[in-house]
């Protein structure tokens, strides 16, 4: 068996809005720019995505019935400039409570009105001998790439 260690995903992006609202759109207003038609557990597309911003707070989907599906929580969070979220999804993408892989994401200004978006998932090696699929499957143009792109485009638009 191959031993995978250090697995994980770095992306960044540049938006052109102040440190504190590109925090705030992240956090605050995942459901404007998470992809609700494709990037869910339960019933598609879902009506929310919430992270509650506080640690130990939940992220988790609503589906139009007002059905919850569990995604983690947040591990830690320091407005405007950090969050770290447990992402707690199988490989088939249901909720395991056993299972944390981490989501950073740090904002870091550049200037008054341009922040760098520094974005890591990491701990991928907790998924054992799926862990290289997983690392893959992340990386794919339709996963991170894909939901940082609409983020970056709710928070340019100003």
């Amino acid at each position: 068996m191959k031993c995978v260690t250090d697995l994980r995903v770095r992306r960044m992006v540049t938006v052109e809005t102040t440190q504190a609202r590109a925090f705030d759109v992240f956090v605050n207003q995942l459901s404007r720019w998470w992809p609700l038609e494709s990037h869910v557990i339960g019933e598609k597309p879902a009506q929310a995505a919430i992270v509650e911003a506080r640690a130990g707070g939940r992220r988790f989907e609503r589906d139009k019935n007002g059905v919850e599906g569990e995604w983690g929580h947040v591990v830690s969070i320091d407005p405007p400039n950090r969050v770290v979220l447990a992402w707690q999804l199988s490989t088939a993408f249901e909720y395991d409570p056993s299972l944390i892989t981490e989501v950073e994401v740090r904002f870091v200004a550049e200037t008054p009105h341009r922040t760098r978006v520094e974005f890591e998932h990491r701990g991928l090696e907790a998924y054992g001998e799926e862990a290289a699929v997983m690392l893959a499957l992340f990386e794919s143009p339709d996963a991170w790439a894909a939901a940082l792109e609409g983020y970056a485009a709710v928070a340019n638009a100003a």
